[in-house]
């Protein structure tokens, strides 16, 4: 059955819309089937349990930003350390991206969650134990190796349950489940990280305020690891390995959940058979050896790498790579930087100054002859995370608008003036004259820049094949977090040259991406779908 409608993009697989019509006798297709369980209450329990999944992958990227202001006097953090720490997760989701995604199609949604989960919540715990600067690098580079997976399996997981009407929406309202996990990690830091906690065990562990929230950043991933325990495999992963009544049954049962209705009344009776390769037992259950898989993975990358996709992908990947290498440079570096304002506005009676001014506090002093001043932890520092929460609430209000505005503007004029604006935010930091005015500056610039990250998506959406657009996205994201990688081990390194090229250099970055937006070709696609 041909479609008239376009093809969406759901993470690891893509699916053409495909009209369901109740009186077809034919083995139906993944798209006819999952269509006739319609939207209902598993779905929406789904997307709910679905939420420590979602927050695992971002407090794995972000925690560090604020261990280290706190952990700062007792692992003996130079700034140099510090960017380390938060580039260091990104380069273990690097080097795992194309492990990963081979293992998604070969191990299945379910079991690659559930491991990878775990073995994240194990790299967690081993972290909130670290008594040195070392094991901790280990730790976040294991653990952004490992979440990769089953963050990007979750992605996969979630598309295959929905049709293709809501598959898009989706996706839209898990945008919305990240932004609020943004907020309510910085909420937990304000509630543990100011504690004034020294526990010894057994005289060799040493446990700080920093550990125990680190100890909590575990929850996430051990949450998603039990519930994933108790779920159906994804029933199109069990199509494509030819166990179709074991899928037929699972979409019976969630139509059953969906309409109240029994099961026996789901319209499909039957699947059709989507890859024809050898039979691999006499049960008739198809299987792709790794050899096929590895040849059909290569089949999808070289098209990428050649004209007439060549031009579009380095466009797609470079803008990703300027955006992220900017946004996540001063959003990881955001909690430092209110802590620094804060030291500042304490330790001079509550007096603000210019950003720069403030920002003096965390340079390391240029006079290497006088005698070194104690390390000390300002522990009164309660606006720092609510600073924090403001930015990651103002992020997610722009989500709300710039859904809207992407209808009547387009993706391109809308990237344009997202990353111009952000590109003079960027800027305008090294003028900030009080807290406030660097508060507004870099609630704008995070909010705007996160949503050009996602504008960037839909963008290879409308832009690539169908058969593409997974292996594009993929590739697009490894791309950009080696920006976000390679932005956050410079930055230290500009903060100590001065105040202008750090935000110099973030404020260029971004507005690079609006000249290089307007390179993109045209589309009409203007709506996320």
């Amino acid at each position: 059955m041909r479609s008239s409608n376009r093809d969406v993009d759901v993470g690891c697989s893509t699916y053409g819309t495909v009209r369901f019509d109740h009186k077809m006798k034919v083995a139906a297709t993944f798209e006819d089937a999952i269509t006739a369980t319609r939207f209902g209450k598993f779905n929406v329990i789904l997307i709910l349990i679905s939420i420590p999944g979602r927050w695992s992958n971002l407090f794995e990227t972000t925690t560090m930003s604020y261990v280290f202001p706190a952990a700062q006097c007792d692992l003996n953090l130079s700034l140099s350390d510090k960017g380390l720490l938060n580039a260091i997760t990104y380069l273990g989701m690097m080097s795992s991206a194309f492990i990963w995604g081979y293992l998604c199609d070969s191990l299945g949604r379910k079991k690659l969650m559930v491991i990878g989960f775990f073995l994240d919540t194990c790299f967690v715990l081993v972290s909130s134990l670290s008594q040195s600067f070392t094991l901790l690098v280990v730790t976040k580079f294991l653990g952004g190796f490992i979440i990769n997976g089953p963050f990007a399996a979750l992605t996969c997981y979630l598309s295959e349950f929905h049709s293709s009407k809501y598959r898009a929406r989706v996706q839209m309202v898990l945008g919305l489940v990240n932004s609020s996990g943004s907020i309510c990690l910085p909420f937990i830091a304000g509630l543990i990280l100011p504690a004034d906690v020294e526990y010894n065990v057994y005289n060799y562990l040493r446990l700080h305020s920093w550990n125990i929230f680190l100890l909590v950043a575990a929850c996430p991933s051990l949450i998603a690891g039990c519930i994933f325990l108790f779920l159906p495999e994804s029933p199109k992963f069990l199509m494509t390995i030819g166990r179709n009544d074991e899928a037929l049954s699972i979409m019976r049962t969630v139509y059953k959940i969906n309409t109240g209705k029994p099961g026996d009344t789901y319209p499909i009776k039957s699947l059709i058979l989507e890859r024809k390769q050898e039979l691999a037992d006499t049960n008739g259950e198809y299987k792709r050896d790794s050899k096929q898989a590895l040849k059909e993975g290569w089949g999808q990358l070289k098209p990428l790498f050649i004209p007439p996709l060549l031009s579009n992908m380095l466009l797609v990947c470079g803008l990703q790579m300027l955006i992220m290498m900017s946004l996540n440079t001063l959003r990881l570096w955001l909690p430092q930087l209110f802590q620094a304002i804060n030291d500042y506005e304490y330790y001079n009676n509550g007096t603000s100054a210019p950003l720069c001014t403030m920002l003096d506090v965390i340079r390391p002093k240029q006079n290497l002859t006088a005698v070194p001043e104690e390390c000390v932890v300002n522990n009164n520092n309660d606006q720092v995370y609510t600073n924090v929460m403001i930015v990651s609430t103002v992020t997610l209000i722009g989500y709300i608008i710039a859904g809207s505005l992407i209808n009547v503007l387009g993706k391109k004029i809308l990237l344009f003036i997202l990353c111009t604006t952000a590109g003079i935010g960027g800027f305008s930091l090294y003028f900030a004259q009080s807290t406030d005015a660097t508060l507004i500056i870099s609630s704008l610039y995070v909010a705007l820049g996160s949503i050009c990250v996602n504008v960037i998506l839909s963008v290879v959406v409308d832009f690539f094949p169908t058969t593409l657009r997974t292996m594009t996205v993929s590739l697009t994201m490894m791309i950009g977090r080696m920006g976000a990688m390679t932005g956050n081990l410079i930055f230290p390194y500009l903060l100590k040259k001065g105040c202008a090229p750090p935000f110099f250099s973030i404020g260029i970055g971004i507005l690079s991406c609006a000249f290089i937006g307007i390179f993109l070709p045209d589309t009409d696609m203007k709506a996320l779908q």
